[in-house]
């Protein structure tokens, strides 16, 4: 795990670039691997593959870990999230039929990605519980949740219902791989939780040009100090942009304690701490590489 202690404040002008380079990568990557598996392209000048489910394998999931997503339903209607972009192509080396896109589906999907990892046999293992600082129980073991509904008071006694891409025992995790960043928003939309002014030194935090810079991350912190949780970011350690935007907001967390459950670990050091299988899953599809 990165500490915080090596975060230096850094002007973000390249993330664009940070971000687009790893898309094309992955996107190259996935165009080849995909002669082997039913899917549709997106138009652009670099095609983003969208696989399709074919019974019992999925060109976006390694086997392994998609055999046991479609053994389980709380895991398995994760599939089912619509994706943003309307079906552009047709399907290759199939009869032509509409189909609907799903999230999921999308060779860069974070969420994608996650799954193929923590829905592998055998995994998290030790090494990785370890890694993420999650607790096993009696058993062992540590259930993976996704999608979950994690909670932050409000104003006027409302609660912010915002989404967290899994829950890890007392880990919360936001994932990300060719993301953009972690949004912007009005400080007035910060300012909303009862908690900000206890959590968060207002002043510490970055405020562009839209709004206060991270504001998907500064979620993910009130609702896990509200839920008494863990709060990990997921990146590429080739998204140096996205590394520098959480530390950014990790600086401006009052308490010691608060921000000692805060986590950055990147695929990277997860594919360290994964099954051979799987590691080499994620070199070949994502560029991945244990380090």
């Amino acid at each position: 795990m990165l500490e915080l202690e090596e975060a230096r404040p850094v002007r973000r002008t390249g993330a664009r670039s940070l971000a687009g380079a790893v898309r094309v990568e992955i996107a190259e990557r996935n165009v080849v691997r995909a002669r082997g598996f039913e899917h549709e392209l997106t138009r652009g000048g670099t095609p983003t593959v969208i696989y399709a489910p074919e019974g019992t394998r999925h060109g976006n999931f390694v086997e392994a870990s998609y055999r046991r997503i479609m053994a389980r339903p709380e895991w398995s209607k994760r599939l089912t999230k619509a994706h943003t972009a309307k079906r552009q192509a047709g399907r290759t080396g199939a009869e032509e039929e509409v189909r609907g896109w799903r999230e999921l589906d999308a060779a860069t999907s974070s969420d994608a990605l996650l799954m193929n990892v923590f829905c592998y046999p055998r995994v998290p293992g030790k090494r990785l519980t370890a890694l993420l600082g999650v607790e096993r129980d009696r058993e062992g073991g540590v259930e993976a949740e996704f999608g979950v509904r994690a909670g932050a008071k409000l104003e006027r006694g409302l609660v912010d219902r915002t989404e967290i891409d899994m829950r890890l025992g007392g880990l919360l995790v936001e994932a990300k791989l060719t993301e953009g960043d972690f949004g912007r928003a009005p400080m007035r939309m910060v300012e909303r939780y009862v908690a900000f002014a206890e959590v968060f030194e207002r002043e510490a935090l970055e405020v562009g040009a839209r709004g206060v810079v991270g504001y998907q991350l500064v979620r993910g912190v009130l609702a896990a100090e509200a839920a008494g949780a863990g709060f990990c970011v997921m990146c590429d350690g080739r998204r140096r942009d996205l590394v520098e935007e959480w530390y950014g907001v990790m600086r401006a967390v009052r308490s010691c304690e608060v921000r000692s459950r805060l986590r950055l670990v990147t695929w990277q050091e997860i594919a360290g701490a994964v099954p051979e299988g799987l590691r080499g899953f994620l070199g070949e599809k994502y560029g991945i590489v244990a380090g």
